[in-house]
């Protein structure tokens, strides 16, 4: 039961702040804009008041009626698999590999359902989603191989401990930059919100969407955002060690934390981004993370 503990509280983590730190970007961006903003709150209010909107349905698909729900129960198994503060390597952890194939099939799904309802905007944001799935996607696995190489292990937790021990090294350090450079496409804001593109495409993949089912898409959102905002920390910087492990925690969501207001700041500063332009950056991005994985395997 113990082992267990650090897992239902990744769960509890990601389901009650992941709104809250999205409140707190928005409040950071509209005073960077000089607007009062919308409480920190909004983010809540929002969710709640879709779940109990009436469920529109344009299309009797499948996929557009349970696939919100299962994105959404996608990216819960990787936050329960995220480490979140220094936690004991236990049985109940997964691995690189299981982390990164439920992180693509919530990206997919979420594609998929768009491209079920056979409105052209949502078709459009499908495949740009797509594409920069497949553009960022590369850079976070070469960025974990090159982690693993270093802990001899495929296991996060492990991963997470090794940096602790063995501290900064060029590699590992590589590897953050990468996967901090490509963060801003990866939490789906400014300059990358192409996928989106409200004053573009309206929405794109949530044009069709309402009621409950935009609320968990929302939620499935939100919580990528806070898994790999959690992964970069951890994995990567995740100095200095601290203890105990709720100690841990806190010191690590306060990190997460100003990593999202950072993201809010830029956000507030910098245009949108073509579709072309946004593969070309994310193509020089994976040469640092591929620089990584080299610095990796030759012990460095």
């Amino acid at each position: 039961m113990s082992a267990a503990i650090p897992i239902i509280v990744n769960g509890i983590i990601v389901l009650l702040l992941a709104p809250l730190y999205d409140g707190v970007v928005r409040k950071i961006k509209a005073i960077v804009h000089s607007r009062q903003g919308p409480p920190i709150t909004q983010v809540y209010i929002d969710i709640l008041k879709l779940l109990g909107k009436e469920d529109l349905r344009c299309t009797r698909n499948l996929l557009f009626r349970y696939g919100p729900a299962v994105a959404f129960g996608a990216f819960l198994v990787v936050a329960l698999q995220t480490p979140m503060g220094t936690q004991p390597s236990t049985g109940l952890r997964g691995d690189m590999i299981t982390w990164m194939y439920f992180q693509v099939l919530g990206a997919a799904l979420i594609t998929l359902t768009a491209v079920s309802t056979g409105n052209p905007f949502s078709e459009v944001g499908s495949a740009r989603e797509m594409m920069l799935m497949l553009s960022v996607e590369p850079i976070a696995v070469a960025a974990l191989i090159a982690a693993a190489v270093k802990s001899s292990s495929l296991r996060l937790v492990d991963m997470v401990n090794y940096n602790l021990e063995s501290g900064p090294t060029v590699s590992l350090l590589c590897g953050g930059l990468a996967l901090f450079l490509a963060l801003q496409q990866i939490l789906g804001r400014v300059p990358f919100d192409i996928a989106e593109a409200e004053t573009e495409i309206i929405g794109g993949p949530l044009v069709e969407q309402s009621g409950p089912n935009l609320a968990l898409l929302k939620m499935a959102m939100l919580a990528r955002q806070m898994t790999y905002g959690f992964l970069l920390i951890q994995v990567f910087v995740p100095w200095p060690k601290v203890g105990p492990w709720p100690l841990a925690v806190v010191v690590a969501l306060i990190k997460v934390l100003i990593l999202f207001i950072l993201s809010g700041i830029i956000e507030s500063v910098m245009p949108r981004l073509r579709i072309d332009q946004a593969l070309k950056y994310m193509g020089r991005i994976l040469f640092v993370a591929l620089a990584a994985l080299a610095f990796a395997a030759i012990g460095v």
